[in-house]
């Protein structure tokens, strides 16, 4: 139970059995893991009062403590006191097996994963996925062992300390790669560059700024107050008024080039030990946030000159492709330019519904959208089923565009709608590919592809 959770919890979101937030919405960050990790989650239950340092939490007059027992039932949204007995889900139930079967053969929609780590990916591929749609990199920047290179590499005052830092991460990063292209073994592998801003890394801003002003205060421990100050000025360097419209996705590979440099070292130096153990990789790297064309080409024109580099050195060619997120209405747009780069779309919606409609997805499902919603200004939670006639008609936009430059072209759908079987039935109406959903969510995929299959030829 956390007021809001944010990237670097997700080691502990891991081990969670369910996950209770005051703050958030339907694509915050605690909504998007949980789901990813196949969490029962209720977020932005806005009538509880999390009291962390207490460790306990109050609604309506009562109150529940650090190690009392409660349940969540995350489709319902649904919390209650003490511990109700559960009933697994049996997956490979017979019945549900043959229904799926039925789904396959009848749908034209692909459905593919969002998946970051080996465990994920097999569990995707056991439950029907295709390939995986969407593998975040900065996820795997979140571990344990890894985050202190991570922020040393962000603290870096030389390109020198910058590298030291890079050179711990690139054979993690490595590793991971390799244990995803093992499991999905012949199947496609979509890797996304790193995407959020560098200060989502670091320790939240108001949290330092009252750990300095503590420690300046009491004066117990000048060596911690000179290490918070040192990240606090960091925090302030980077700090941005609109973080998620500011220096990320592209444009933080353009301007940072040696850490999407790692990136691709890495990826393209894990492919290339998979093929030399005989896996059949097929590898897509997406360049995310891409609002014109120019940012890409000369992205790609960098990263290609890395991934030629690491496969002469192997001497082993790997099966690739670069293409980027449709998730800026200007990349929608100028789809046919952006296609001239890009060997592939997959559409972030959750940020193409951000971005369209003027809403911060982070502020919006806490505020005023909720009101929206229940005087009926908007029908639905465009965060969780598809605006048809806005961000579906940029949607519709790029697909035509992109394909009138690249007929071959490759497009997906990688957002949280991936797995809202209204949105599929809408991607499948626009022609795309696939649509990549949270593991957990793949069997209700395949069942809403199908569906909409059936519902066009009228059966």
């Amino acid at each position: 139970m956390r007021p809001e959770t944010k990237p670097d919890d997700v080691h502990g979101m891991v081990h969670a059995k369910g996950i209770l937030t005051s703050m958030g919405g339907n694509s915050s960050h605690a909504a998007i893991v949980a789901r990813q990790f196949g969490i029962p989650a209720v977020v932005g239950c806005h009538e509880l009062e999390v009291d962390v340092d207490d460790r306990c939490v109050h609604a309506n007059g009562v109150t529940v403590r650090e190690g009392d027992w409660i349940s969540v039932d995350g489709s319902t949204g649904e919390v209650f006191l003490g511990a109700l007995p559960t009933i697994r889900p049996e997956l490979d139930d017979p019945h549900l097996v043959q229904l799926l079967t039925w789904a396959d053969d009848v749908r034209r929609l692909e459905v593919w994963a969002n998946a970051d780590r080996p465990e994920d990916a097999r569990r995707a591929r056991e439950l029907g996925a295709q390939g995986i749609g969407l593998a975040r990199t900065e996820h795997m920047f979140l571990e344990e062992d890894r985050l202190p290179h991570v922020r040393r590499m962000i603290l870096a005052e030389t390109p020198e300390e910058r590298q030291d830092a890079l050179a711990h991460l690139l054979p993690l990063q490595r590793e991971d790669f390799q244990g995803l292209f093992r499991v999905m073994d012949g199947l496609p592998v979509v890797i996304r560059l790193i995407d959020p801003p560098l200060h989502e890394f670091l320790p939240p801003y108001e949290e330092l700024v009252r750990e300095v002003t503590r420690l300046r205060l009491t004066g117990a421990d000048p060596v911690a107050l000179e290490k918070h100050e040192h990240l606090l000025h960091a925090v302030e360097r980077l700090r941005e008024a609109n973080p998620m419209l500011g220096l990320r996705g592209v444009r933080l590979g353009l301007l940072f080039p040696e850490i999407v440099e790692m990136q691709v070292r890495a990826i393209f130096e894990a492919a290339c030990a998979c093929v030399q153990e005989g896996i059949d990789v097929h590898l897509e790297v997406m360049i995310p946030l891409v609002g014109h064309v120019n940012e890409l080409r000369r992205e790609r024109e960098a990263l290609e000159q890395v991934a030629q580099a690491v496969m002469e050195k192997a001497g082993v060619r790997v099966r690739y492709t670069f293409g980027t997120m449709i998730e800026l209405p200007r990349a929608a747009l100028t789809a046919d330019e952006i296609a001239q780069v890009a060997e592939f779309f997959s559409f972030g919606t959750n940020d193409l519904t951000q971005t369209t409609f003027g809403i911060s997805r982070d502020d919006a499902e806490r505020g005023f959208l909720l009101a929206y919603l229940e005087t009926g200004i908007l029908p639905e939670n465009p965060f969780q089923t598809l605006d048809r006639q806005g961000v579906g008609e940029l949607m519709r936009i790029a697909v035509q565009k992109g394909r009138r430059t690249r007929a071959d072209l490759n497009v997906g759908i990688c957002g949280e709608h991936g797995g809202d079987p209204a949105s599929i039935a809408f991607c499948h109406e626009l022609g795309l590919n696939y649509v990549s959903c949270s593991p957990y969510r793949v069997p209700v995929a395949r069942l809403a592809a199908a569906h909409a299959a059936l519902r066009e030829t009228g059966k």
